[in-house]
């Protein structure tokens, strides 16, 4: 998933954290909201802003850094 266009860095807005479109949800809130058990359709009626693709964007992104992440051995 091409998650660009979603997910955002405003060096003003929480503290640069990455963000959806913008908005004052972090991806890490989203993912925080996951893995304590909510589902996805429950973040969507508690944040009526989010999207399906929203939340997946995240995933992808997340998913995306971890591809990334360089492991260092003493």
């Amino acid at each position: 998933m091409d998650y660009t266009h979603i997910i955002t860095l405003e060096p003003g807005k929480r503290s640069g954290k990455p963000c959806i479109r913008g908005l004052r949800i972090t991806v890490y809130d989203v993912l925080s909201y996951l893995a304590a058990g909510m589902s996805i359709d429950d973040i969507l009626s508690d944040f009526p802003s989010l999207t399906r693709e929203d939340i997946l964007a995240c995933l992808s992104y997340v998913a995306d850094r971890e591809r990334h992440t360089l492991l260092l051995r003493p």
